[in-house]
């Protein structure tokens, strides 16, 4: 299994200019307690308190809450208008919520955008066209984010230099063929993946958004893409892996989070349920609303049941 070394070391000045301090921007504010050391795993690094958001009248999220822990990947399903695509984007600062608070390490953030998300750690891998198939290995790690020297010039040597590095100690890339000067285009579906994912993690990234990485992939693929996500967790990292497939989550995700019509409908610890429950819960709630917890239905206590209403898209 790759392993995924989030502290890689560069060379000389190039790579501290591409690691810069985390910035309050002067669109958004934190107010709260002191966050809780990084180290601690099991802390909450992402709140969601009673999240509401709508377009044009429709409600698309109402009244969601939940919680990423630190070390933790969270596997968030539902099927397509369940509303999971409006939640990432408000957790990465593309839409503002209509109401409710977000919480970053313990502290509320308000007026959450796109640069702040990125400089509290939050990186989101999409489907691999977010890559540039045309240009090379290293030239998409840095795209956007260059190493310079102190003169203000790109340092090709140094980004080339810590991509030969992460090609072998993150990305598992053992073949001769393979170089930082390689395209893109050259590399399967699971292997763009896993550099998507390396290069959240270069770059310092505490969580990790995962975008319906399985599109397109081929069972192979998918079995390397498991394994880089599995790397995030033994870096110390966080995740939130967004899939329509089950079978591709559970056996990755510490829990599981079943959206449906725009709120929670179950929250799953992988840990208490079993593949074969899950995907009944989740077939219920795709069809009522309304799910049995097996758990007690086997146990001949009275059955507890979750039910949601309404739309969403």
């Amino acid at each position: 299994m790759p392993q995924v070394n989030a502290n890689t070391q560069g060379t000389g000045a190039g790579e501290r200019n591409a690691r810069q301090p985390h910035r309050p921007s002067s669109n958004s504010s934190i107010v709260g307690p002191e966050s809780v050391s990084a180290g601690d795993v099991g802390r909450i690094t992402i709140e969601l308190r009673h999240i509401d958001k709508g377009f044009g009248g429709v409600e698309v999220l109402r009244d969601v809450s939940l919680s990423l822990g630190a070390g933790e990947v969270l596997g968030l399903l539902g099927d397509n208008g369940a509303g999971k695509s409006t939640l990432i984007k408000i957790v990465t600062g593309v839409h503002k919520p209509d109401a409710g608070q977000l919480f970053f390490n313990g502290k509320e953030v308000r007026g959450l955008t796109v640069d702040r998300a990125r400089a509290l750690g939050i990186e989101t891998v999409f489907q691999e066209r977010a890559l540039a198939d045309q240009l090379s290995l290293w030239n998409n790690i840095f795209m956007g984010r260059p190493l310079t020297h102190w003169l203000g010039f790109m340092n090709v040597r140094a980004m080339r230099k810590i991509t030969a590095d992460l090609m072998g100690e993150s990305m598992g890339f053992t073949s001769a063929v393979l170089t930082p000067d390689t395209r893109v285009t050259g590399l399967s579906g699971g292997e763009r993946q896993g550099l998507a994912i390396v290069r959240a993690l270069h770059f310092e990234a505490d969580i990790i958004i995962l975008d319906e990485p399985t599109m397109g992939l081929s069972l192979k693929e998918v079995d390397k893409l498991v394994q880089f996500v599995r790397s995030i967790k033994d870096a110390g990292k966080s995740a939130i892996f967004i899939d329509h497939n089950i079978f591709h989550v559970y056996s990755v995700a510490d829990r599981v989070v079943v959206l449906d019509r725009g709120r929670v409908a179950a929250e799953l610890p992988t840990s208490d349920y079993s593949l074969d429950q899950v995907t009944d819960i989740m077939r219920e709630i795709a069809t009522s609303g309304t799910f049995v917890d097996p758990r007690r239905k086997q146990s001949g206590h009275a059955a507890e049941t979750t039910k949601t209403t309404g739309s969403a898209s």
